[in-house]
């Protein structure tokens, strides 16, 4: 039986690689997705991404996520410190969450170090560029495999 996670992008990552690369890196929201797909084949996985600037959508795609996936990787982006909505969504599905952030929030504006999805996370990453999925994409694997 092949597992499923879905990984979500919030607001701007859209514009990886061009937007402000020394922060956020040069490569792409597609070298991300490739980087997911890859690792989770790697694992048995198969993967779904979504990225919305749209809160809404995102919360959408989370709450169509139960049942459907086993896991999710979620870069909130700005949403990680206001949004509620995809915390509850999160809450909601029941499923085990990575959360993942490309630069070190916790060395950036003091308004970064709030997360409203930390707590509902099994891990975060943070600061570890594009490498960060890799590594919550491995972590889900292996909460899933040993699971079944």
């Amino acid at each position: 039986m092949t597992g499923r996670l879905l990984i979500v992008h919030g607001p701007n990552l859209n514009l990886l690689g061009t937007r402000e690369p020394e922060i956020y890196g040069s490569d792409t929201l597609e070298d991300v997705n490739e980087l997911c797909r890859k690792t989770a084949s790697e694992r048995g996985l198969e993967v779904q991404t979504v990225q919305s600037n749209h809160e809404g959508e995102l919360v959408d795609a989370i709450q169509a996520a139960r049942g459907n996936a086993d896991g999710i990787v979620i870069n909130p982006a700005a949403y990680t410190h206001t949004s509620v909505a995809i915390a509850d969504a999160l809450a909601a599905v029941g499923l085990p969450i990575v959360e993942v952030h490309l630069s070190n929030v916790h060395a950036r504006e003091p308004f970064r170090k709030h997360s409203y999805v930390s707590a509902l996370a099994s891990a975060v990453i943070a600061g570890a560029g594009i490498t960060g999925y890799r590594f919550a994409v491995e972590h889900l694997a292996e909460l899933i495999n040993s699971r079944r």
